[in-house]
């Protein structure tokens, strides 16, 4: 096979190809690193590490082809993506739902239970007089399922979404979570208000 060819097509490609992997592979295992799933992080960083000494190599050993530098940055602009990318299929890991609404959240309240998702509701005052906020909490791969249900239910409503790390069911049918002394507050209020 023809040398340049080699050079400047082939081992750029490896290099590209292994720096996808590598970095796509990184932004899993910092993911699962915060999500407390030591084993799999740790499973992933060594296939990790033994594909990016594979691609810093092949880098090395062609220092004198710049085609290869590029190839290592477009590795690792594209990794980032498709790291992220399959993050948010994979969609590891709890959320916590605030939907805050002036209207009356029953409607919703009513598909959140017919839907099987645990959520607490109660009254609150805001800038704007008094308000309702319904807590839900439910697995990431959930999120397009119940936002939907709040644009439909209430179109108006503002909600924002948390990633929880530590889901506990204390109660049955009842979730709380512990993790941050303030939400379990929130929540042991909302429970007494019912």
């Amino acid at each position: 096979m023809n040398p340049d060819i080699i050079n400047y097509v082939i081992v750029p490609l490896l290099i590209f190809a292994a720096r996808v992997v590598d970095v796509s592979m990184g932004t899993m295992r910092i993911i699962l690193v915060a999500k407390s799933h030591k084993l799999m992080a740790a499973t992933i960083g060594f296939f990790e590490a033994l594909i990016w000494a594979f691609a810093i190599i092949q880098l090395l050993e062609n220092l004198t082809n710049p085609v290869t530098y590029i190839a290592y940055a477009l590795g690792f602009a594209a990794g980032t993506y498709v790291g992220v990318v399959i993050e948010e299929k994979i969609a590891i890991g709890n959320m916590l739902i605030q939907v805050i609404t002036k209207e009356e959240p029953k409607d919703l309240e009513e598909a959140l239970r017919n839907a099987k998702f645990r959520h607490t509701s109660l009254e609150a005052d805001s800038n704007e007089g008094r308000v309702n906020i319904v807590y839900i909490i439910a697995t990431r791969k959930n999120y397009r399922r119940i936002s939907s249900l709040i644009k439909t239910y209430n179109p108006k409503a503002f909600f924002s979404v948390e990633d929880i790390n530590i889901v506990q069911q204390e109660i049955e049918n009842v979730i709380t979570v512990g993790k941050t002394d303030e939400l379990l507050s929130i929540f042991k209020k909302a429970f007494k208000r019912k």
